[in-house]
């Protein structure tokens, strides 16, 4: 093997290693921004069990208020019934008396209702801020792992760019521009040939290539995808 290809394929690997180190640094903000988002839901959830709380408890006190009031009405129909003199007057405010104790009992029960379901949601409430509790640890220890994988991949990188940059140095520069653009271009730069079958991109070369890989003298292209061959086992 021509040692120009020997260090083409220590290279490639270098560069293999590049790319994949990259893509994991890309990957890191979309993990970032899942383990964010997951505590946003959780917090969106807790404040929407705490609404409905709060609107349970709204409506409560109206039914409360509201029987509050009739009860204040009840007090002045009595004192007026002591005063009328009229037998139609004081019959009507009895009639009136009796309409209202009716209302607040069942206003008395919507708000007995009220208060169950009250009741329900603040164990709703206590439950989903322990949740909401766990969540938050959780993400907060995701957070402090993708930061630190982030800080190992960038220390990593620039190892492993340090040297490939100096494997690079003596290599033919229109070879290495080729070779660049190659593994840009096709994921690989250089492949194996294999029973006269180029393993980039799975086609058959002709017989001169085959001749020309296996004598191993000069850098030989793929004559259907461009990469430089090599012979494999």
């Amino acid at each position: 093997m021509l040692p120009e290809i020997q260090n083409l394929l220590i290279i490639q690997d270098r560069d293999r290693k590049i790319r994949t180190l990259r893509e994991e640094l890309d990957g890191a903000p979309l993990e970032r921004s899942e383990a964010e988002e997951k505590l946003a839901a959780a917090v969106r959830n807790l404040d929407a069990v705490k609404h409905k709380a709060k609107e349970i408890e709204v409506e409560r006190k109206k039914l409360e208020n509201g029987a509050q009031a009739k009860r204040d009405s009840i007090a002045k129909f009595q004192t007026q019934k002591f005063q009328t003199r009229k037998n139609e007057e004081f019959q009507a405010l009895n009639n009136e008396i009796t309409r209202y104790e009716g209302e607040i009992r069942g206003l008395e029960d919507r708000e007995l209702e009220f208060m169950d379901q009250a009741e329900k949601v603040c164990t709703q409430v206590a439950e989903t801020e322990q949740q909401t509790k766990a969540v938050k640890a959780q993400v907060e220890r995701q957070l402090a792992d993708i930061a630190a994988k982030l800080g190992a991949l960038a220390g990593s990188l620039k190892e492993v760019e340090t040297e490939r940059a100096g494997l690079t140095v003596g290599v033919d520069e229109d070879l290495l521009d080729t070779f660049d653009r190659l593994f840009a271009n096709k994921g690989e730069a250089v492949v194996p040939l294999e029973h006269e079958t180029c393993r980039g991109c799975h086609m058959k070369v002709t017989t001169q290539t085959v001749v020309k890989v296996k004598g191993g003298r000069e850098i030989v292209h793929c004559e259907q995808c461009g990469r430089i061959l090599y012979l494999g086992n």
